[in-house]
């Protein structure tokens, strides 16, 4: 276990407490983070209409009790984070209802959203500030926070969880609770695995993937190879892993050519990122001194030998051939761009519609009793959020032009659908946008190293850029 917290969630300035209570309700439940929703737990309410039951109860103690709102504690969040690799999520969302059981004593209907999206797993437990029989309010105490890990903490060594003694109170995520044990990053694990599958001896290099694959890492043939394991959100290509993790240097150790070393770090391997050329004379200009020209052409070396061995990596050894990647890799990624950007506006729109058809039927019966007593100024005073809630959701429908409702379990079931595709997308996307931009930096490059701009304006004959192009190739190798 590495840290709990208590936060009292507060109304928040030009917002009412129904909108406050949906978005954070939201946030808890959001299906990037939860696995679609698998892991959600709730008690005494429906996780889908959580924010709205919350609400009622609120209502209800106000009629019972006739006390209004003291200050702006709308409800109670408790976020327990877990040490990497010692709980399945399925395992956390359980300890985490158990805790909100114990610490609410069964009195007040609470939520439990299990988060796996990051490193550690980590729960957010929200609890209505109001009482299941609505007669009564948590109140904040002196000691809350210490009463509230101290649970966390007996809790977890009943499961044989660990736990951080004596931690200082701090707002910073779970890597600096740890301090020196800090987790190993994605690229420091694929390494060790890489080790562990190297020691294993395999016959050549697909039997070597085939090993990776079994060590529960998907992998991404190409122009290079890369892998992606529990957790990642992105594919990592075997060239930026440094010295001793290259395709050609696994290649060479599964053939006997060469020893392979474990272990080496990140920091280790040299910077092999194709960067913009600096524009030295115009930074002169601008008032640089010698010291920065002298680092400046040495940067520039570096970017010319970077920029000249993607080109050989990749092929590209002609100017057209190089257009023609550029402007490929340009084509993919606006073509996903716009496909995800039309998945986010649907899902939007899903998402308001299922909240309008909610509301709609929650406050319908009222809107029937409001015009069944003439339209009363008596009773629309009374019921002024339900019938601004239905009215909404109607105006809502009529701008939509809807004459028949959806339901719910098909609105729902579109959600998770375009969310899937969205995800897949999105994974591609990321790596498309960084070739896009490799690519890009290179083309500059090229152009700034070649003059090509003034060549191909100036040059009408066929062949005669990618002549150029190859001609001053081979100067800068030699």
């Amino acid at each position: 276990m590495a840290t709990t917290r208590l936060i009292p969630m507060h109304q928040n300035k030009g917002k009412t407490v129904s909108q406050c209570l949906a978005d954070r309700t939201e946030y808890a439940k959001n299906p990037d983070k939860t696995a679609n929703g698998e892991f959600i737990s709730a008690y005494e309410c429906d996780p889908a209409t959580a924010d709205a039951e919350l609400l009622a109860a609120k209502r209800i103690y106000a009629d019972r009790t006739g006390r209004s709102q003291q200050n702006d504690v709308i409800a109670y969040q408790v976020r327990q984070s877990f040490r990497p690799g010692e709980v399945t999520p399925e395992e956390a969302n359980k300890i985490g209802y158990e805790f909100a059981m114990r610490w609410t004593k069964g009195k007040h209907a609470f939520i439990v959203a299990t988060h796996v999206d990051k490193a550690h797993i980590h729960n957010h437990i929200i609890y209505n500030s109001t009482t299941l029989d609505c007669t009564k309010k948590f109140r904040n105490f002196l000691g809350s926070s210490k009463a509230v890990r101290r649970l966390s903490d007996a809790i977890c060594m009943e499961h044989k969880l660990s736990v951080i003694l004596n931690p200082k109170p701090s707002r910073g995520h779970y890597g600096k609770w740890l301090g020196e044990q800090k987790q190993p990053t994605f690229s420091d694990r694929l390494r060790q695995a890489i080790d562990s599958v190297l020691k294993q001896k395999p016959k050549d290099f697909e039997h070597f993937l085939t090993l990776m694959q079994s060590a529960d890492y998907e992998v991404k043939r190409g122009a290079h190879i890369s892998f992606k394991g529990a957790g990642q959100q992105r594919f990592i290509r075997l060239r930026s892993l440094g010295e001793g993790y290259s395709e050609s240097e696994i290649r060479e150790v599964i053939a006997g050519k060469k020893l392979h070393f474990p272990n080496k770090t990140a920091a280790s391997k040299p910077n092999k990122q194709v960067n913009l050329l600096v524009d030295i004379q115009a930074k002169l200009q601008a008032g640089k001194g010698p010291g920065y020209e002298r680092w400046a052409k040495t940067f520039n070396l570096k970017q010319m030998a970077h920029t000249l061995n993607y080109l050989t990596e990749n092929n590209l050894l002609s100017y057209d051939a190089l257009l023609e990647r550029a402007a490929e890799a340009t084509s993919k990624f606006h073509t996903l761009s716009a496909q995800i950007k039309a998945a986010e506006k649907r899902m939007a729109e899903i998402a308001a519609l299922r909240t309008h058809i909610i509301n709609y039927s929650k406050t319908r019966d009222v809107y029937v009793a409001y015009r069944k007593a003439g339209y009363s100024k008596k009773f629309y005073e009374e019921h002024t959020a339900d019938l601004l809630l239905h009215k909404a959701a109607k105006q809502a429908f009529d701008e939509l032009g809807m004459k028949k409702l959806p339901t719910v379990k098909s609105l729902n079931t579109e959600y998770t659908a375009l969310l899937s595709a969205k995800k897949k997308a999105f994974t591609e996307y990321t790596n498309d946008r960084a070739e896009m931009r490799e690519v890009m930096t290179v083309k500059a490059n090229v152009e700034g190293i070649l003059e090509c701009s003034k060549h191909i304006g100036t040059v009408t004959r066929k062949g005669e850029s990618d002549k150029i192009y190859r001609r001053t190739l081979e100067l800068h190798r030699s």
